[in-house]
């Protein structure tokens, strides 16, 4: 995009709570990696795709500092929840810290451990809505995993699909962009998935399942 368009768009949409804008400075003076954090644009899309969605039952895969798992939260009804999973147990205090001090901390729960392992508690047709964004290497495992725990009519939205234009290199050798593209293939080619690819920040695919 142009420079300074991230500017005008910020300032031509709602704008970020201050609790966030807090969680991102922290994010990116404490973390190695920083951008992973959504941010604003992207935080206030989740906010509002959530709230067009209406879950009762959310999950996340890969909290990172909690700024999504909190955007997602912002919108959800009185008697919804958010589950969380976030790897590194070495976040886990700096997550906690980030829950707390937003209103809507009290809606997320977080698991800390391994996604694949972490989903094997929840029957199928779970969750209304799933955000995927974790380890790239094992989004097609993701998929297949929420492929049966969203319910018929629900919502996967996953992040990075297009993972800064190296989806156009055929011969990588990255497994990280091996495991977006191959998931790219998948959902593309699911007939029981309805599927759009948003080419914001580094690319968000949203499908929703069309079959029971």
């Amino acid at each position: 995009m142009q420079p300074g368009i991230d500017e005008y768009i910020h300032r031509h949409i709602s704008p970020e709570p201050e609790y966030l804008r807090r969680i991102d400075r922290l994010t990116n003076l404490r973390l190695v990696n920083g951008r992973m954090c959504s941010g604003h644009t992207q935080g206030r899309l989740l906010k509002m795709l959530t709230a067009m969605i209406r879950p009762r039952h959310v999950l996340e895969l890969g909290t990172f500092s909690g700024y999504s798992a909190l955007c997602m939260a912002e919108a959800l009804e009185e008697d919804a929840s958010l589950d969380t999973v976030e790897v590194c147990d070495e976040l886990e205090d700096f997550i906690r810290e980030n829950l707390s001090s937003s209103p809507y901390g009290n809606k997320v729960r977080l698991h800390i451990g391994n996604a694949l392992d972490v989903m094997r508690q929840w029957d199928d047709g779970h969750f209304d809505l799933i955000f995927i964004d974790a380890d790239k290497r094992h989004y097609v495992d993701y998929f297949n995993r929420c492929r049966d725990i969203i319910a018929p009519g629900g919502f996967i939205i996953a992040d990075n699909t297009l993972w800064d234009g190296h989806v156009l290199e055929p011969d990588t050798r990255s497994p990280q962009t091996k495991g977006i593209m191959a998931f790219n293939d998948a959902v593309a080619a699911d007939p029981d998935f309805e599927t759009v690819m948003i080419p914001l920040r580094d690319g968000l695919t949203i499908l929703r399942k069309i079959k029971p």
